[in-house]
Order: C-alpha cells, then structure tokens, then sequence
C-alpha cells in the first residue's frame, strides 16, 4: 500500500513531515534536506508513494514520486 508525505515548514522552528490523512506529524527536523531524506525513506518502506515539499507560504515547491520497490530484484 502506497502512502504520501507532505514536508511542511513548522511555526516553531524546523520541518515536519506529515504522512497524508495522519493528524500529527511522522518526525520533525532542523532542515528541509533532513526532512525531505525521510519522507523518501517512509514513503519507499509504505511501498512508493508521493513526496511533496511545501514553502514557507504552504505552496507546494516540489513533488516526487518514489516508486514501488521492485519484488524481484536483479541478482548480482
């Protein structure tokens, strides 16, 4: 099941990243690049999902869509 990740300025101080539906925050963080590494990293372990980072003004700045994992991966 896929999920997305909002990454959202907080009032206080920091990022926030917010899984879509969920009324409080996954994690917070001191910078945009910490928080945006995490929300790729729970959305690849929900199965891919969408990764949006907002602004200051709450616009939405980016978007990435992380894939589903591949079930059979190439052997090495």
């Amino acid at each position: 099941m896929s999920q997305d990740y909002e990454v959202v300025p907080n009032p206080q101080g920091g990022w926030r990243v917010i899984a879509d539906g969920a009324s409080h925050a996954a994690s917070q963080h001191g910078t945009k690049d910490a928080a945006r590494a995490e929300a790729r990293r729970l959305a690849e372990n929900a199965g891919g999902g969408e990764v949006r980072i907002h602004g200051m003004g709450g616009e939405i700045l980016e978007s990435d869509t992380i894939a589903k994992p591949d079930p059979l991966p190439p052997r090495g």
